[in-house]
């Protein structure tokens, strides 16, 4: 007799439990996160009405693929270049949110005697929102159009990051049991050097591999490459000392800059949904019924923490950032909830050990409530938007008009802004790449060429010339390349005073380039005299072949660009004044389908203009007037708040529902016998009112040994026809007795 694995049996248990929990819950209208998280506590270990899960550790592992798939699902979603387009307003929101709400948890914990860990865990936790409760509830309430949608994404992709930051930064603490000091900054500066790495890296490689390979990708060989990318990262998170976890964020994110990114998202979503399933369903697996009810009241206290802090701090956030009074409190209420980067925060606790047993379930209880509530929240945001602007004081209110029109205005950036900003990446950038160069050809290449290839002493020298030659055009970015060349013709013309400080910044840039190399030759020559003749050479060797770099970096850079805006250069980037775009879909059921847009006069009747048309893998620019609309169509809209509310029924069109009231198992081929008594007898198909009716089609009639295949409408109903009918298999027999 075959013994089936332990795994497997858990495994099937988990997607039984949850499957029957969530159709469930699919059908009362609630989120599927928390039927998950039921589903696991019904087959947990603390609860016996089922059949539980005997190999708590197994499941474990599956949970921890969930992790990783769930966080490369939310990468997909997130990008760099998001968190850079987001502004100052959603970033400055976030972090005042998150800081406040860090320390109203940590001082809530404190007050209820936890200890330090405890306190500073539950204070990540319930300061990270639920990107995908947010976006679920207002695909759900049809606000995603809405003006302080945007604001809220941006938020939540700031947020993002942070989680991911508070990862690293939990995972020190819990190592070195303290919460400040040099191995925190270290680890601030670690975790931001393998980002920068793996971005430019990855920016420059990937989007050329799938380009290169795009004629060979069907999506079963996109879909196993997505993945292997994916879990290549995760190795090399795994190899430098970060969580798993990281590594399939920063994948996904930066395979959300390639133009393959919907496909990707698309191809994996089946393989998310599996394994944050089972995530979820592990997550519920950890709760212990009788600690919530032990903890009842501090469950109570944080989800009033999380609600009531959430709104007030985010509100407070949006209105420093310059946001209108009503844009703020909307936000404010989408964001009072938590979610699955807190599930990942409080997992990690108990995965290291630091954190007490009734942390995690309390967490995962207060995040129940709190989804419960963000649909409703929503709802009432507007209400509570009227009732502040009529309680506050008129004063109060006009300094908030004030204040945000003022910072609208604040775009402009002076010669001396500009140049910096272009000095500081330029220098973060390339040094990071040097530095990485020079770790991996002394921890990497130097031994392999010595041990595989047998050079012996030569093995130094070979490592030092090839660690050169891939440093040198970096070097040259950093030392000697001309940045931001018309700020820096403005300051040294206009303002002699200027003078020094950009002498100065060049001749910095000199020395940290002769810096990095006497760190390659550190690395290498145990003796000061054979690296300063290194050296030497070295500087001798890039003032020669200035130009050869120069025209080598010049191409490396254009292909790193080109591949970093290649998506963004599809979709046209129009934000005037209070307008925005929003991608709508055309229903198949739309009026709109089959006209062109000079039919419609979308613009003329509704004053909003079409940016873009996607349809399939085609996407129309600008479309011209002549353009037809088709069913499931993405149009990219631009307009104002109240000009897409207007125009998004039009899309989504109005089911006539004497055309769907016949449900599917209700149509068959029925054959039915004229006689003389039968209400149809003597009349014509057409006259017989059998389409109308009955919404039947008479597909053939058999007279006298003759068979009509779909006669025609003019054919007058005999005695004794047999008539063969598609149509309501309950409504034709009534009409034809």
């Amino acid at each position: 007799m075959i013994h089936l694995p332990v795994l497997i049996a858990d495994l099937g248990l988990i997607l039984a439990a949850a499957g029957v929990i969530t159709l469930l819950f699919k059908k009362i209208k609630q989120p599927l996160v928390l039927g998950y998280i039921l589903a696991g506590l019904l087959v947990g270990p603390h609860i016996n009405i089922i059949p539980t899960v005997s190999d708590n550790k197994s499941i474990t592992i599956w949970g921890e693929i969930g992790v990783i798939f769930l966080l490369f699902s939310l990468g997909l979603e997130f990008s760099f270049k998001k968190l850079v387009k987001v502004g100052g307003s959603a970033s400055i929101t976030a972090i005042v949110k998150i800081i406040f709400i860090i320390l109203a948890g940590y001082l809530i914990g404190k007050a209820m005697g936890w200890n330090d860990m405890d306190s500073i865990f539950l204070g990540g936790i319930i300061s990270i929102s639920s990107t995908m409760i947010t976006i679920k509830a207002f695909e759900e309430l049809g606000i995603k159009h809405k003006k302080f949608a945007g604001l809220v994404f941006g938020v939540l992709i700031v947020e993002d990051l942070v989680a991911i930051l508070l990862l690293v930064l939990f995972s020190t603490m819990a190592v070195s049991q303290q919460a400040a000091g040099p191995e925190m900054i270290k680890s601030i500066l670690k975790l931001g050097f393998f980002l920068i790495l793996w971005f430019l890296g990855g920016i420059f490689l990937v989007p050329s591999f799938l380009k290169a390979t795009k004629k060979l990708m069907n999506d079963e060989t996109m879909l196993v490459v997505s993945l292997a990318l994916c879990l290549v990262m995760v190795l090399l998170a795994d190899k430098v000392g970060f969580s798993p976890a990281l590594g399939a964020f920063v994948m996904g994110s930066i395979l959300a800059e390639t133009t393959q990114a919907e496909r990707i998202e698309h191809l994996t979503k089946s393989v998310k949904d599996l394994f944050a399933a089972v995530f979820f369903v592990s997550v519920g697996m950890l709760i212990n019924p009788s600690i919530l009810i032990t903890y009842a009241l501090p469950i109570f206290l944080i989800t009033l923490v999380i609600i009531f802090g959430k709104i007030i701090f985010t509100v407070l956030g949006a209105l420093l950032a310059g946001q209108p009074l009503k844009t703020a409190v909307q936000a404010g209420m989408s964001l009072a909830q938590i979610g699955e980067f807190s599930f990942i925060i409080a997992t990690l606790g108990v995965s290291l050990k630091v954190t007490s047993d009734f942390l995690y379930p309390i967490a995962v209880a207060a995040a129940a409530i709190t989804t419960f509530t963000t649909p409703y929240l929503i709802k009432l945001s507007e209400p509570l938007y009227n009732f502040l602007n009529k309680a506050l004081p008129i004063k109060w209110v006009e300094a908030i008009e004030r204040y945000s029109s003022s910072t609208e205005g604040i775009t402009t950036m002076s010669d001396w802004k500009i140049l910096l900003r272009s000095y500081i990446f330029n220098t973060i950038i390339h040094s990071v790449i040097i530095i990485s160069i020079i770790l991996l050809a002394a921890r990497f290449l130097n031994p392999f060429i010595q041990i595989q290839l047998n050079a012996g002493a030569n093995s130094t020298i070979i490592s030092v010339i090839i660690s050169f030659i891939l440093m040198s055009p970096f070097l040259w970015a950093l030392s000697l390349r001309r940045i931001q060349r018309t700020a820096y013709s403005h300051l040294w013309l206009n303002k002699k005073y200027t003078r020094g400080p950009l002498i100065a910044i060049e001749i910095f840039r000199i020395i940290l380039g002769i810096f990095f190399v006497g760190f390659l030759m550190y690395e290498f020559f145990e003796t000061w005299v054979a690296a300063i003749i290194a050296l030497t050479l070295v500087i001798l060797v890039m003032i020669i072949f200035s130009r050869k770099l120069q025209s080598f970096y010049n191409k490396m850079e254009n292909r790193f660009m080109l591949n970093l805006n290649e998506r963004e250069n599809r979709t046209p980037n129009i934000l005037p004044w209070d307008t925005h775009l929003t991608e709508i879909t055309v229903a198949p059921e739309s009026e709109l389908v089959g006209k062109t847009l000079v039919d419609l006069k979308i613009r003329e009747q509704y004053g909003v203009n079409i940016a873009m048309i996607e349809r399939g893998r085609i996407n129309i620019s600008t479309p011209s007037r002549d353009e037809r609309l088709y069913p499931n169509d993405k149009l990219l809209i631009i307009g104002t708040d109240d000009q897409l509310a207007k125009i998004k029924p039009l899309f989504e069109g109005i089911v006539d529902e004497t055309l769907v009231s016949i449900p599917m198992e209700d149509m068959s081929l029925q054959k039915i016998i004229i006689n003389s008594k039968s209400s149809v007898f003597g009349q014509t198909i057409r006259d017989s009112g059998i389409r109308e009716q009955t919404q039947g089609l008479v597909v053939g009639i058999e007279r006298n040994g003759q068979r009509i295949l779909n006669p025609d409408s003019n054919l007058v109903f005999e005695n004794e026809d047999i008539v063969w009918i598609v149509g309501n298999n309950k409504k034709i027999p009534e009409l034809l007795k």
